[in-house]
């Protein structure tokens, strides 16, 4: 080939090829060599980029012949070589019976979508027939001098320049443009809502690139807007009072009746302006808001307040924008305190369930960060949330969002009972059904598992066949979780307690060392709540040889997991109420004794337990009820027996009673606050660290808790304090 001097040769070679993480596609990496060719075919000047290729393969499906869709796929992508042919047929196998989880699937997929508001587009009555040009910028802010039609104009034709990113650079460092801007945006935005939006749109403009927002901060474009914002509700509020007047005065006769329809006509279009002036200033602060210090301002100044206010309008891409901003701020506590303050979760019930798909997602995002908050989970299910989520759970692109907010709720006992009343408990077990011998996702199998601890929901679940589905498949896969969903069903008295007579052998077969602890543990835990009377105990124990697996559990060496140890005690405690098995643990097993030692565990619960069962054994044997008496004894006296053998051990010292020195005492003293030990065994940082199941921990002195209607909610800073006095001012 002939090449001539200065000729661009380009080489392009596929490195390597894999397959895309989540989707259906193959991942061809290549390099790409660029040279300028010199005299004589030299290169002059070369250089290498790397890059990839993404192959999707929408067709593939498990009855796609592999290797004629491996050809096509070389045939139309010339990066891979012909030689790879075998490598690309084996990721396409890979890719055909590559299994998607529930967690990994599409569900999540959609879940993971980040949505955003629509970008700002030109309102109505913005846009000019002449186009502007980057020449004429001194011509443009000659007409900001003038009065306020040629003010909007030329605030226009500058808005069409700064509508592409290429011409920010040259407007920013043309001060004295962007100097009148700011002054007359300060000066007359109360005088035309159409001038206000079009100045605001054009800095809004800066602030959609971080290296733009130190101009925007400088003019105090932020402040002007928060003013701007509070200004127009205000409005709002008193044009709406002015027409439900007239609709209430307007007597049935046919001319006030066209003045009130004139009246209406003239709000719809006065409402339709202000919602364009306010969806521009809120993106511009949505924007600057991605500095948090910048954030903790305009919380100071009730951002939050202005936000709720403005749920109450129609406008959707206005809600989404005002929910996105709500959402944004929902993560710190202080923003999540203010909310609760006011009436969000009710004005956020009402969007639930809506058309608008991206509304609907932010909103259910927006009550997730909420209802970490116990006091806002209680408002969600007063204003009526919990059948309209239940609900939601068959839309397949909010069921995850949905499912969280539902766990959320059903942790609260309050609320349990609840359920009962919405189609939840059925949608849940035909989730559990559908789910066959896929792994069951985090959220699904959780909420199941708090709902089952309410006598009502677990009968429910039981209906039907609903316990022999769970028993099946939670033996077959030795599913922890959803055997503590069983677990859970079991400790109900009632109807659904004798469902469980069937699977008694099949839940003392999986008690042996082979298995996991953890799911001997949820087995274990179950057959200790069958406290069924005809149950024989004696067989099971005797049929499954499980009195030396429970007595080596209690061995000093294997007392490591508490609640294992609980369950076994507890399964003894059952056991002793009925003859044959109490004779058995008395007369052939060490377990009492093992019992005796466990007397005095540091677990509360585990000596509870101890305690009532050793109580039964002494009552039926003799010889056990004075070795337990006895322990019994020996401990409560212990100290007192101790001191008693010191004395007498050291009766030969002559100053027995000047040796005994009270300041050695530490553990008599107390420490100034009458609650540290004077011992120092606890530190007061201990007391200081406990908190509420919120963090209800109130600080007096934290300056950024400007809570006023419930001081106990947290309260914490963002991390640093704002330049400006922290307490917002109303005004």
């Amino acid at each position: 080939m002939d090449c001539e001097i200065g000729e661009d040769l380009f080489l392009m070679t596929a490195n390597s090829l894999d397959v895309h993480p989540t989707e259906k596609a193959l991942v061809v990496h290549y390099e790409v060599e660029a040279s300028i060719l010199g005299e004589g075919g030299g290169q002059m000047l070369g250089e290498r980029k790397e890059g990839q290729k993404i192959i999707r393969v929408k067709s593939l499906s498990p009855s796609t012949d592999v290797g004629a869709l491996a050809k096509k796929v070389l045939e139309e992508c010339k990066l891979i070589p012909s030689s790879r042919l075998p490598q690309v047929e084996q990721l396409l196998y890979y890719l055909q019976t590559r299994k998607t989880s529930p967690v990994e699937g599409k569900v999540e997929k959609k879940e993971k979508k980040t949505v955003k508001p629509r970008e700002l587009t030109p309102f109505e009555g913005m846009e000019l027939n002449e186009e502007a040009s980057i020449t004429k910028v001194d011509e443009y802010v000659e007409l900001l001098y003038e009065g306020i039609p040629e003010k909007i104009r030329g605030s226009a034709l500058i808005l069409q320049l700064a509508r592409n990113p290429d011409n920010l650079e040259d407007l920013l460092h043309n001060e004295a443009a962007l100097g009148a801007l700011a002054r007359v945006l300060r000066e007359d935005w109360k005088q035309s809502v159409e001038l206000a939006t079009i100045i605001i749109y054009i800095f809004f403009c800066f602030s959609s690139f971080s290296q733009f927002h130190g101009v925007v901060s400088h003019y105090k474009i932020g402040a002007l807007c928060m003013s701007v914002v509070e200004h127009e509700l205000k409005r709002h509020d008193v044009w709406r009072e002015e027409l439900r007047k007239k609709n209430k005065s307007a007597p049935e006769n046919g001319s006030l009746r066209r003045d009130q329809d004139k009246a209406q006509r003239k709000y719809q279009g006065l409402l339709a302006k202000q919602e364009q002036l306010l969806r521009v200033s809120l993106y511009l602060l949505l924007n600057l808001a991605e500095d948090t210090r910048t954030e903790l301002k305009m919380r100071n100044k009730n951002i939050v307040g202005l936000l709720v206010k403005v749920l109450e309008r129609d406008d959707e891409e206005l809600l989404v924008l005002v929910v996105s901003f709500l959402k944004k701020l929902s993560i710190f506590l202080e923003n999540k305190n203010d909310m609760a303050e006011v009436d969000t979760v009710e004005r956020l019930a009402r969007l639930i369930p809506c058309e608008h798909e991206d509304l609907l997602n932010l909103t259910l995002r927006l009550l997730l960060n909420l209802s970490f908050d116990s006091g806002l989970r209680a408002k969600m299910v007063e204003v009526g949330l919990l059948p309209k989520l239940t609900a939601l759970l068959g839309d397949e692109s909010n069921r995850q969002v949905a499912m969280r907010i539902l766990y959320h709720i059903s942790i609260d006992d309050r609320f349990k009972g609840m359920f009962v009343y919405t189609d939840c408990i059925p949608q849940l077990m035909q989730m559990l059904y559908e789910h066959g011998e896929d792994e069951i996702e985090a959220e699904l199998i959780s909420v199941c598992i708090n709902l089952a601890a309410n006598k009502r929901n677990a009968q429910l679940m039981c209906e039907g066949n609903g316990l022999k589905m769970l028993m099946k498949r939670a033996l077959k896969m030795k599913d922890c979780l959803l055997m503590k969903m069983i677990r859970n069903i079991s400790q109900h008295d009632g109807p659904t307690k004798s469902l469980f007579i069937d699977y008694v052998g099949d839940l003392a077969a999986e008690i042996r060392s082979e298995e996991e602890e953890e799911w001997v543990l949820e087995c274990l835990g179950t057959l200790a709540n069958l406290t069924i009377p005809d149950l024989d105990w004696e067989l099971v124990l005797k049929e499954y040889n499980l009195v030396p697996y429970l007595k080596d559990r209690l061995k000093p060496a294997q007392q490591e997991d508490d609640e294992f140890v609980c369950q076994i005690v507890y399964v003894f405690y059952q056991m002793v109420f009925h003859q044959a098995t109490r004779d058995v643990i008395i007369k052939d097993t060490q377990a009492p004794a093992y019992l005796i030692d466990l007397m005095h565990d540091k677990n509360a619960e585990i000596r509870k337990v101890c305690d009532n069962t050793l109580d039964i054994i002494a009552e039926y044997d003799e010889e056990w009820g004075r070795k337990i008496q006895s322990e019994k004894f020996r401990f409560h006296n212990n100290q007192w027996l101790e001191m008693v053998e010191s004395r007498q051990a050291d009766e030969s010292e002559p100053y027995l009673y000047d040796n005994d020195n009270d300041n050695d005492r530490t553990d008599l003293f107390y420490s100034a606050d009458g609650i540290t030990p004077g011992d120092g065994s606890v530190s007061p940082d201990f007391f200081s660290d406990l908190q509420a199941q919120n963090g209800d921990l109130h600080h007096p002195g934290d300056v950024f808790d400007q809570t006023t209607a419930s001081p106990g909610r947290p309260v914490t800073a963002y991390g640093f304090r704002p330049d400006e006095q922290p307490f917002y001012q109303y005004s």
